[in-house]
Parts: structure tokens; C-alpha cells; sequence
């Protein structure tokens, strides 16, 4: 039966996953104590249950049943004992499984999302469904109840996906280059960055995958030095072009006309220059750009106020114009009747 990829994911929860990050790995639990050999074989069923419940990170979700069970074992002597531990065990195991396959699966769709968001999927669908494929076996394997195999095959999965997301990465940076138009501060680099890519791709699709996450890196590496160039060039040319604006407004006297906008223009310009001196050039280019904008806004407030002053003055001239010729009248008339 055909089955929708997202739906899977909620089966795949019941999965036994993949994959525990560095930062959440606990420290190992000791081994199983050194035992006769005749106690040894009396305890093998305890021995598989505790191993199994370990490796699905049972002492994590359960640390103080895990050591209650720990020390039942550890107190255990005859095959009744041991069997009653290995039930415990197996109990913890079932309790584990639903936590643990919903931490795995929510670090792989985690994964899955960033690709996706980034949109090199809908450019390269072939290889996320290549990924997603893997997660669809691991599915059937646990269905199975062929736990460990899952495990193995979710593992894959993980790392397919992660490899993917270098190239997500890649997509996304290169992509920013283009269209913030970095391209023409470091030129050189941005052609090595592509062909260094197309390596990591062409490796990719012969089935070389340590050479391609290797070609990846690089190219991931050269495209973030294009980009933090350009943002250095582009910053550069951002202060250069805001405080050409300023002048003219100073020049304008819009720092008089029209005193509250150009104090947050130059509000604006003095934050971006603090970043400029910090090596934040990014942060820095976006204030001079806002800086900018907001002084050519102060220059047209005050042509706009000289305008309008002009105006008055005009209308002001001719009323008293008016006036003047009114009183000349007046005079004349005044004049001309008393003779």
C-alpha cells in the first residue's frame, strides 16, 4: 500500500533509532560483573534483556528503576532470580522504546526540515527521497521487530540526511552571494567554490561519500569566505555612500531644518560605525543603509520647508504689494480732491 512520506514519520516514532549526539551520550554503564561459569549461563536471558535496555538508553529515561535493576541483578544467584531480573529488564526496554524512538525522530526530522526550509530539496528531490527511503526500510525492520537492524539502517539515514544538509548549506550561502550581488568582490573564489561543489556532487552521485562530504566542506568553506568579503566590501561601500549623504545634508543645513530626522539618521550612522570598527561589517552595512535612507529623508524635509517658506515669503511680497498700491490709491484720490 502506498504510504504518504510525512505519515511514516509518525510510525517511525515507534522505531528503534539511530544516532545520540555527543552532548547527550551518558556515560557508559559498567559491564556485566564477571560471574562463574555455571552462574554464567544461568544468567545469559538477564544478560541479553540488560544489554538490550542499554543500548536503547534505558539508565537515561529510568536512571532510578535502572538502578533498582541493577542491583537486583547484581544480588541475583540462582536461574529464578536471574529470570525475575531479566523480566525487569525487558520491562524497562518497553518503557524506553516510545522515549527513545521520539528523541531520534525528532533529531532526524530536525535534519529533514533545515533541507527542506533551505530549498535544495526541490532542486535535488532525488536525494532526500534516496534519505527518505532509508527511513522507510528501517520502518519495515522494525515492523519486523528486527530492532538492531533498524537501528543500523536509521543510523544511515541520519548521516544521509547530514550529508545532505552540507549541501543545503552550500545552497543557501551560494544563493545569498548571488543575490546580495557579492560575486564581484571575490570573483576568483566564487568559481573555485563552484567547481569544488560540482566535485562533491559528481562524488556524491558515484557513491564516493567520504570524498564528497570532504569536496562539500570545502566548497561550504570558500562560499562563507565570498560571503564574509563581500559583506566587508559592501559594508565599506555603504559607509562610503551614507556619509556622502550626510554631507549633503549638513551642507543643506537639514541638521537645522529638519533636526529630529537627521538626529536619527546620524543615530543610526554612529551605531554603524561602532560595528564597522568591530569587524561586524553585516550589521554594520544594514545601519549605514538605514543611515542613508533616513538622511536623503532629511534632505527632501527641508526642501520641502524651503519651499513652503518660499512660498509665504511670495504671497507675503505680493500682499504687501497690494497694499503698497492700495495706499498709493488712496494717496492719489486724497490728493486729487483736495485741490
Amino acid at each position: 500500500m502506498k504510504k504518504n512520506i510525512f505519515s511514516i514519520f509518525l510510525i517511525i516514532s515507534m522505531v528503534t533509532l539511530i544516532f545520540i549526539s555527543c552532548k547527550s551520550t551518558p556515560e557508559p554503564t559498567p559491564a556485566a560483573p564477571a560471574r562463574p561459569t555455571q552462574q554464567a549461563s544461568v544468567s545469559a536471558r538477564a544478560d541479553e534483556a540488560r544489554k538490550r535496555a542499554m543500548d536503547f538508553e534505558a539508565p537515561i529515561y529510568f536512571p532510578s528503576d535502572w538502578e533498582s535493576a541493577e542491583a537486583q541483578y547484581a544480588a541475583a544467584e540462582d536461574a529464578n532470580a536471574y529470570n525475575a531480573v531479566a523480566v525487569v529488564y525487558d520491562d524497562l526496554f518497553k518503557k524506553t522504546i516510545p522515549l527513545y524512538a521520539q528523541a531520534r525522530e525528532d533529531e532526524l526530522m530536525a535534519v529533514r526540515d533545515q533541507i527542506i526550509n533551505s530549498g535544495f530539496a526541490g532542486h535535488f528531490p532525488q536525494y532526500l527521497k534516496a534519505a527518505d527511503d532509508l527511513a522507510l526500510a528501517a520502518m519495515e525492520q522494525y515492523e519486523a521487530e528486527d530492532y538492531y537492524k533498524a537501528q543500523d539502517t536509521f543510523n544511515t539515514a541520519m548521516s544521509e540526511y547530514e550529508t545532505l544538509l552540507i549541501g543545503a548549506k552550500i545552497f543557501v550561502t551560494r544563493q545569498e552571494i548571488i543575490d546580495r550581488g557579492f560575486t564581484q568582490y571575490d570573483a576568483d573564489n566564487f568559481l573555485k567554490a563552484d567547481e569544488v561543489a560540482q566535485s562533491a556532487l559528481e562524488a556524491y552521485d558515484a557513491g564516493n561519500k567520504d570524498t564528497a562530504i570532504t569536496s562539500a566542506e570545502e566548497a561550504l568553506l570558500r562560499y562563507n569566505i565570498v560571503l564574509s568579503n563581500g559583506w566587508t566590501a559592501y559594508a565599506a561601500d555603504r559607509r562610503a555612500t551614507a556619509a556622502s549623504e550626510r554631507q549633503l545634508a549638513l551642507a543643506e543645513r537639514a541638521n537645522i531644518a529638519s533636526r529630529e530626522t537627521f538626529r536619527e539618521g546620524d543615530s543610526h550612522f554612529n551605531q554603524a560605525e561602532a560595528l564597522f570598527a568591530e569587524e561586524k561589517f553585516s550589521d554594520a552595512a544594514l545601519l549605514f543603509v538605514e543611515s542613508e535612507a533616513i538622511f536623503a529623508v532629511s534632505r527632501k524635509e527641508t526642501e520641502e520647508k524651503r519651499i513652503r517658506a518660499e512660498e509665504t515669503i511670495r504671497i507675503a511680497e505680493e500682499k504687501i504689494e497690494e497694499s503698497s498700491g492700495a495706499a498709493n490709491e488712496a494717496e492719489r484720490i486724497i490728493e486729487g480732491g483736495s485741490r
